[in-house]
């Protein structure tokens, strides 16, 4: 009884009506599923490193069950040895026997610069009076002992602020460190009297 679907025209058969399609509904929750996802991977994270750290232990030298055994009390008079510190022996023994060349005596120091020579630290130059006394007060805050001096030239007036006269250069050096521990720079001027 073979039918010949392909010649059938007509047919008899009612179209069942379309069905309406339903939202997706959610499993378990959102929250939860999520709960339990984290929970296995933990699970499974802490398992695998248990089985890590298993396989990283060095292995028993335990044979049997002799091993468990108490130690016999040969072994518990056996302590390690003591250290031995031979060097307080030896030291003594060695010398040496470099010749060394005796060391020349230290020369004085003595400055380079004479009497009539003398330094100035120019602290800063400035077109406004104002701006000169600024830095003056800022050095006077130091501890130095600053001056200002106006000076009329080919390209207008402007004062300057020097520090010193100092006699030597160490002098010199000390109170140019504090200026430059404030970031205020200074120029090195060398007069002769």
């Amino acid at each position: 009884m073979a039918q010949d679907f392909a010649k059938k025209k007509g047919s008899t058969r009612k179209k069942a009506p379309a069905r309406k399609k339903q939202p997706a509904q959610k499993s378990g929750g959102g929250f939860v599923s999520g709960l339990k996802w984290y929970g296995a991977g933990l699970l499974s994270g802490m398992f695998l490193s248990l089985l890590f750290y298993l396989g990283t232990l060095p292995p028993t030298g335990s044979t049997g069950p002799a091993s468990t055994a108490e130690p016999t009390a040969g072994t518990d008079s056996q302590e390690p040895p003591k250290p031995r510190f031979d060097f307080y022996t030896m030291l003594p023994e060695q010398s040496m026997e470099e010749d060394l060349p005796a060391p020349e005596p230290a020369k004085p120091v003595t400055e380079t610069t004479s009497p009539s020579e003398y330094y100035l630290l120019q602290a800063g130059s400035f077109r406004q009076r104002e701006d000169a006394d600024r830095r003056r007060a800022e050095l006077l805050l130091l501890g130095l002992e600053p001056n200002v001096r106006e000076s009329n030239g080919d390209n207008g007036r402007w004062f300057r602020v020097y520090l010193g006269p100092f006699d030597t250069r160490s002098k010199m050096s000390k109170a140019r460190s504090l200026t430059a521990a404030q970031n205020i720079d200074t120029l090195v001027l060398k007069r002769s009297s």
